[in-house]
């Protein structure tokens, strides 16, 4: 399956949070990357939310110590996957993130990104769905980017 799966891990689900963590893999060659964001230097990622941190287990002073730059998290993304189509399992949320990105870096993508579910319809969206429902979500991004490639090659496995 010629596939790349996104995924970020955020401070929050609100309308002031921003990515802290984004991880992208190739199904078919196993390529990939995981990495941390730092808010360090960027007018307006301050928001954090506790329950959030709980749920992914990123604290902001990992964030700090371990993570990139807004410019050079939109470099490496853009050097990996430019040209390419990618595909999330929560668009709206992930294109938000992915905006707040490049806006903070002053940069665009070079790449599109794309929902899940415009691979999947009837069964295959189904089996999707009911393989994602049964994954014990880890809430790490190359985590989340393995369980929605083993639950996409899950739903892909049975022709329809």
């Amino acid at each position: 399956m010629d596939l790349i799966c996104l995924d970020f891990e955020a401070s929050g689900l609100g309308p002031r949070s921003y990515p802290i963590e984004v991880a992208w893999q190739d199904a078919a060659s196993g390529e990939h990357d995981s990495f941390l964001v730092s808010p360090q230097g960027v007018p307006g990622w301050d928001d954090w939310s506790e329950s959030a941190e709980n749920i992914h287990g990123i604290s902001r002073a990992q964030l700090e110590a371990e993570g990139v730059g807004a410019q050079q998290a939109c470099r490496r993304l853009n050097r990996a996957l430019e040209g390419r189509c990618v595909y999330c399992d929560a668009l709206e949320f992930d294109v938000f993130w992915l905006r707040r990105l490049y806006e903070a870096a002053g940069m665009r993508p070079l790449f599109r990104l794309q929902g899940l579910e415009s691979l999947l319809a009837g069964e295959r969206l189904q089996r999707f769905l009911d393989r994602i429902a049964s994954q014990q979500r880890r809430h790490r991004a190359l985590d989340d980017v393995g369980d929605l490639i083993e639950a996409l090659e899950y739903a892909f496995a049975v022709p329809e």
